[in-house]
């Protein structure tokens, strides 16, 4: 029996089936379409908790797609393995003509498209790629001299000069849902044949509480309050579409509007200087000699400083896999510049337990900690938990959840002192980048 023409639609961190680049130019192609996924072995194995919080959410959000697609007569084919033995796989098992994904500008993930663009190309299929998960991308947003822009400011505002509304408009893939390749109904494989068990973390919904975000501006920056739009995770895995989600913005609050360009910025960053991930991006920033303390890094880990605004934070991650904006800058800073502490490790750190993690945003933010990044300011800035409490906590109700023991006797004495810490970075950065 010949095997089955299908053209395959690969899903990675675009979860969805509404509003999907690669899906919508996979249907309209010439053959019926078979979507795929692949619990990638190279990423799997690098995670040591085995109930990992992440792939619970990318399981619970696969069986949702296979229901979904189950209405059209359709199913999603899951492979557990590496792209390369996937691909194996499939290509015995089908005559494929072209597979169609979305961009991933992430280091691995162009290391692993160019390998199976290769792989593929032996037997005459091409893997053909899509703008999916920014709105802008790569080379869309440039300085007049072509150059890349390094600094945030004036990246955003040409990018709100480029910006029209033909970059908003969404691809109307369930126009097209009936050239989906009919197939007998699977169920995906379920979390123990991937190696993991199920998370016990709350995981938030993909519903945009529209409340919140037209008062962004006014609430962001107080982590007590309910003031963020925790759409963060599902920005990571596509579960939302970020042009419907900009076109929701653009009409509620500008603030929030520059959250999402702050997003794309550190993704352009990410691709056009991918040696960022494990370097400075300024290169003199290497030349630091970090403490690197390990019981002072266990310590901020566990959120038992002595500084009850960081440890609030960290407790607050370990135990919900979520941590607030703001306090994201503090508990950074204070690794980095009170510390002494390879903003690396502590990259490391959020990696391992957010829920949201993002390698872009995650490195841009730790470098922007560390003075090391894309960023205008000088390193001399230095965050004063005890003035960040005053200004974003003054009622304590954010602390009080996370330290109630703080004002015991029982609470940790302060790690280090904020004046002395804060005179020896000065001088030990300026003494390296002189």
């Amino acid at each position: 029996m010949a095997a089955p023409v299908v053209n395959l639609c690969w899903f990675r961190r675009d979860l969805r089936l509404d509003d999907n680049a690669a899906l919508y130019h996979a249907l309209k192609s010439d053959r019926p379409v078979l979507p795929v996924f692949i619990f990638d072995t190279n990423i799997l194995r690098d995670l040591e908790d085995k109930t990992d919080a992440r792939v619970t959410f990318i399981h619970r959000t696969l069986v949702q797609l296979q229901r979904q697609l189950r209405n059209y007569g359709a199913n999603m084919e899951v492979f557990i393995g590496t792209p390369e033995e996937a691909f194996r796989y499939w290509t015995g098992k089908y005559q494929i003509g072209a597979v169609y994904t979305n961009h991933d500008y992430e280091p691995y993930a162009r290391q692993r498209d160019a390998a199976v663009a290769k792989q593929l190309a032996l037997e005459g299929i091409g893997l053909l790629t899509f703008k999916d998960q920014v709105i802008l991308e790569k080379n869309e947003v440039l300085k007049d001299n072509g150059e890349p822009y390094t600094i945030f400011t004036p990246y955003s505002k040409k990018w709100q000069q480029v910006l029209t509304p033909f970059h908003l408009k969404p691809y109307p893939v369930r126009r097209y849902m009936s050239h989906l390749f009919k197939a007998a109904a699977t169920d995906i494989p379920t979390l123990a044949a991937i190696g993991f068990q199920p998370s016990g973390l709350a995981l938030p919904s993909a519903e945009l509480n529209e409340a919140i975000v037209a008062h962004y501006d006014q609430t962001r920056d107080f982590p007590a309050q309910e003031g963020t739009s925790r759409m963060g995770l599902h920005l990571r895995f596509g579960t939302v579409s970020i042009r419907q989600l900009m076109k929701e913005a653009l009409a509620l609050n500008a603030t929030y509007v520059n959250e999402l360009v702050w997003r794309e910025f550190y993704q352009m960053i990410l691709w056009h200087f991918p040696h960022v991930v494990g370097h400075s991006f300024k290169r003199d920033y290497d030349k630091i000699p970090w403490r690197n303390n390990e019981v002072e890094f266990k310590r901020w880990c566990e959120g038992q400083t002595g500084y009850p605004i960081v440890d609030a934070g960290m407790r607050e991650l370990n135990a919900t896999g979520y941590m607030h904006n703001r306090v994201r800058m503090i508990t950074a800073s204070f690794l980095t510049k009170h510390l002494l502490i390879d903003w690396r490790w502590g990259e490391a750190y959020f990696a391992a337990k957010l829920l949201d993690y993002d390698l872009a945003a995650n490195n841009g933010g730790w470098q922007w900690a560390a003075g090391s990044g894309c960023d205008a300011a000088p390193y001399f800035r230095v965050f004063n938990p005890t003035l960040q409490t005053q200004k974003f906590d003054k009622d304590l109700k954010y602390i009080r959840k996370w330290v109630p023991e703080f004002e015991s006797f029982e609470y940790v004495k302060p790690i280090v002192s904020h004046e002395m810490a804060r005179k020896r970075v000065l001088e030990v950065y300026a003494k390296a980048l002189k």
